[in-house]
């Protein structure tokens, strides 16, 4: 049998046996890659699936990739099988069977019918030759181009489906149970703000699990730099997105839940609040008409009348209790309460602008005793200027109406006068009289 001539040197017979147990390792690990490649669950899924958009495309050549993996395989077995087959001859081959050994075992001795293109990644799509010649370590470098290749796009969808489907249930159970909580307290679409988000969620939730199910890898976000197989993650903004936003509306359901659980002492402190806003203008009302009867000459602010409009409301957010409508309840007694406790501020603000014309004759009367008081400690009560300026004051501090700008002029004489009484006399220079000094 003529026998090719060998690329290189011969082999000897110790490289043949080297060069086969290697072969023979390498082998035993690329059907292992196979059959695990074969039985991985990402494969299983991808098969049965009803794929869409950028996974179908990437599946439908992949599939062709493991086609032609397994076909290059057992070409690469074949070719082992066969330079065994001449290895076990004799026990020392001759110098034809060690070039015929040299030759399958370093040239171009391995020919697929039907390959694809020649290059590292073959393009699966392009124009198929009826047969490529490889020699055995450029057929182990292109099956593990291909396994990279086809293990990527597994890894990746499998990745995705593990991740993702199984967080969109639990979400979708999460609002489930919000929407039942939600339907017991009123909130539904079209009659709250925080229904019309459920009902959006619903869909998107259901949407976003339809897509990932069908396209998985249009969720897969290849890692920077990564060229491991499967080296990346699952992008979950979408998904991430909704789950805040379930968050905010189970926030406003919590929200009408405590409304529903303290109603009814809310509405009672309202009621409270409202009554002394209402009793404190009543009591407005009656010191205006007594400053207007007492005290002359005076702008004496009007008062207004009961708040009606929050009382009407306060009415309307019993009603609202009463019918169990809790989701509109909430924000009608957030602004109530907050109008309840301005409207009191301004009945106080109201009594106090009325009463001040009181307080300052309150305070004149306080003052004028006070100088009479110290006056009389020291002994001079019945100084005649003093009493005659006391009774001034006094006649128009306790007379209606009073004036308080006249009567506030007098205190301020009487001050004065007692105030050059108690003041030490000084000496005059060339005699003995004695005068009052200056306040």
């Amino acid at each position: 049998m003529s026998v090719t001539e060998p690329p290189g040197p011969v082999m000897d017979r110790d490289e043949v046996d080297r060069a086969l147990a290697r072969l023979d390792a390498e082998h035993e690990a690329i059907e292992t890659s196979l059959l695990a490649l074969q039985d991985h669950a990402g494969r299983r899924l991808l098969e049965g699936a009803a794929l869409t958009g950028v996974t179908q495309e990437r599946w439908t050549a992949t599939e062709r990739r493991i086609t032609l993996l397994w076909t290059y395989f057992d070409a690469y077995a074949g070719a082992l099988r066969a330079a065994h087959d001449v290895r076990a001859r004799r026990r020392w081959p001759s110098r034809d069977d060690l070039a015929e050994l040299t030759e399958l075992l370093r040239g171009e001795s391995v020919t697929v019918a039907g390959g694809s293109e020649s290059g590292p990644s073959p393009a699966l799509t392009g124009p198929a030759r009826l047969s490529e010649r490889f020699t055995l370590e450029e057929l182990v470098a292109r099956m593990n181009d291909l396994y990279a290749h086809s293990l990527d796009m597994v890894v990746a969808a499998d990745a995705v489906w593990s991740a993702l489907p199984a967080r969109i249930d639990l979400l979708a159970a999460e609002l489930a149970r919000t929407r039942q909580l939600a339907h017991s307290v009123g909130v539904r679409p079209g009659e709250h703000p925080a229904g019309d988000d459920l009902e959006r969620i619903t869909r998107a939730l259901t949407a976003l699990r339809e897509q990932v199910i069908s396209d998985p890898l249009a969720f897969w976000q290849r890692a920077e730099g990564s060229s491991a197989p499967g080296g990346g993650r699952a992008h979950t903004d979408r998904y991430d997105r909704e789950a805040r936003a379930l968050e905010e509306v189970r926030r406003e359901i919590d929200a009408v839940l405590t409304v529903r659980q303290d109603a009814e002492a809310r509405l009672g402190r309202l009621r409270d609040v409202l009554s002394r806003a209402d009793r404190t203008l009543a009591e407005a009302r009656s010191a205006r008409g007594e400053v207007l009867a007492k005290i002359a000459a005076s702008e004496v602010p009007a008062v207004s009348g009961p708040p009606t409009a929050l009382q009407e409301q306060l009415a309307m957010a019993s009603d609202y209790r009463r019918n169990a409508q809790w989701h509109r309840l909430s924000p009608l007694l957030e602004s109530l309460e907050e109008k309840a406790e301005d409207e009191l501020l301004r009945a106080r603000e109201s009594l106090t602008a009325v009463t001040a014309p009181l307080a300052v004759r309150a305070e004149l009367r306080g003052r004028l005793d006070a100088y009479k008081a110290k006056v009389a400690r020291h002994g001079h009560a019945e100084d005649p200027l003093l009493v005659e300026r006391y009774d001034a004051a006094r006649r128009m501090l306790w007379s209606a109406p009073c004036d308080l700008r006249v009567a506030e002029q007098a205190v301020l004489r009487y001050q004065q006068a007692a105030a050059e009484v108690l003041a030490p006399r000084v000496p005059q220079q060339g005699g003995t009289a004695d005068r009052r000094g200056e306040a």
